[in-house]
């Protein structure tokens, strides 16, 4: 029996790895709580060899992912890296710089350099937030989701200087119409290598003569505006670096940033102890010199973080609720043409991989839930966990046999299954509906068929509970 603040830590812990993961196993959770919970904060902010499922076994069974263009492919190829990596933070910073940062397969028309700017994100998305805005504004699927190759000294395209100050770093009301053109003429010559080639070559009705190449970036220096600018009260002859530190130096950065890092690790409302953690991540920002790893450790290590308030106060994602089912239940970690079905189910829910449905990113919180969505995740999530034939499923099984301690009792199943699966807490008309379901089911079922099946079951039930498809 385990005592009540090895309880506390594992529940902790828990919390922590849904929050900057996708869920953990129980045998994942016990050695983290072995190591601590600052330590693993640390290991988790710092990724070593991520010991993902390797490019050339995933190649053996899936030809499309070879050079992976197309939509489905570059997404179910993340959905493997997701469920099998060893650095779950790396993905979920990703996936955060994905939707904050939002790129689409629907205007690009290739995958390959969407998947490129998501290694970009890991390489830099626990960085410096200067860098990050740096390699963002040379970041070809960017350059043309956002037509900053269209952008050129002496006939600007704002689109990108918009959505730089808008979307990605100060946010609406913090800069003036003037300021978007003058930090658009500062990224004039930022553009894509091939595209001139291809555009010389290109039909007036196309620009993929040769197929679909993805891209690379390019400074033509011919084409930029060397003329003086005013941006956010002050004057020179700014190119793009120069924009973005102007911009990381701005309090509304501070803020935006700090604001959307709590909103998605923390929770989809802000309360008054939550705004005041925010600004004391405000103050790291600029105390670490604009450092993401600085601002995440005061986020994690918080106590407002780790309160009873925090726990459960965001509404899964749909990718969060897929890849963590995945991994709990030990499915998709060897080559499977099913992970295709595993990326339609999230875009299903309303979050498709690599195309999200504009420049803003998805809505999130209470609004990944309707009628529609909600079908979808529960039916998922209980056919992933009540199936005994995944490993995960089957260990948890084994799992709570062997600790079980006399004959099983509908309360020890309901337990038991709980403790397991989470640690996760539901409130009392779910468990009066998960004991009534467990005892209806032993009352059906003989002594030699119903244990495994009973288990299996009441794992997908527990699936389909609203406390699960809370973080």
């Amino acid at each position: 029996m385990e005592s009540g603040e090895a309880k506390d830590q594992l529940r902790l812990m828990a919390h922590l790895m849904r929050r900057a993961g996708f869920t953990a196993t129980r045998n994942e959770l016990e050695a983290y709580v072995e190591q601590g919970y600052a330590q693993t904060v640390e290991k988790l902010l710092h990724p070593q060899i991520s010991n993902h499922m390797p490019d050339d076994i995933i190649r053996r069974y899936h030809v499309g992912q070879h050079e992976l263009r197309q939509l489905d492919e570059a997404g179910a190829y993340w959905m493997y890296r997701m469920i099998t990596s060893e650095n779950p933070l790396e993905e979920k910073m990703a996936l955060f710089w994905h939707g904050l940062f939002a790129t689409g397969y629907s205007k690009l028309n290739q995958a390959r350099v969407l998947l490129n700017q998501v290694d970009m994100f890991r390489n830099y998305g626990l960085g410096s937030f200067r860098t990050l805005l740096i390699e963002l504004s040379k970041d070809p699927a960017m350059i043309i989701w956002l037509d900053n190759n269209e952008n050129h000294s002496g006939a600007i395209n704002e689109n990108y200087g918009r959505e730089l100050l808008e979307l990605f770093s100060m946010g609406i009301g913090n800069y003036t119409e003037q300021d978007i053109k003058e930090c658009a003429r500062a990224f004039t010559g930022w553009t894509v290598k091939n595209a001139e080639y291809m555009a010389m070559r290109a039909s007036k009705d196309s620009i993929w003569p040769y197929g679909r190449i993805a891209w690379h970036y390019e400074y033509r220096s011919d084409d930029h505006d060397t003329g003086d600018k005013e941006f956010l009260n002050q004057k020179g002859d700014f190119n793009g670096e120069e924009v973005i530190d102007i911009i990381v130096r701005q309090e509304a950065t501070a803020r935006f940033l700090s604001t959307r890092l709590f909103q998605f690790f923390v929770a989809d409302d802000i309360d008054k102890q939550g705004a005041n953690l925010i600004k004391t991540m405000m103050d790291e920002y600029f105390e670490s010199n604009f450092n993401i790893v600085s601002v995440m450790r005061i986020l994690l290590n918080s106590d407002y973080f780790k309160s009873d308030t925090a726990f459960y106060a965001r509404v899964k994602a749909p990718i969060e609720s897929v890849v963590g089912t995945a991994r709990l239940a030990g499915s998709y970690r060897e080559p499977t043409l099913n992970v295709h079905s595993l990326w339609s189910q999230a875009t299903f829910m309303g979050q498709g991989l690599l195309s999200p449905p504009t420049v803003e990113g998805w809505h999130e919180g209470t609004e990944w839930i309707d009628s529609g969505a909600l079908v979808e995740r529960i039916n998922f999530v209980s056919n992933e966990l009540s199936n005994s034939e995944n490993p995960g499923i089957q260990f948890l099984i084994n799992t709570l046999l062997e600790r079980i301690e006399g004959p099983l009792t509908a309360e020890k199943a309901v337990d038991g299954c709980l403790d397991l699966i989470g640690p996760i807490e539901v409130n009392p008309d779910t468990y009066a509906g998960l004991m009534e379901f467990t005892h209806k089911f032993m009352s059906q079922k003989s002594a030699n068929d119903k244990t495994q099946a009973l288990i299996a079951n009441l794992l997908g039930m527990i699936g389909a509970t609203r406390e699960y498809q809370l973080a």
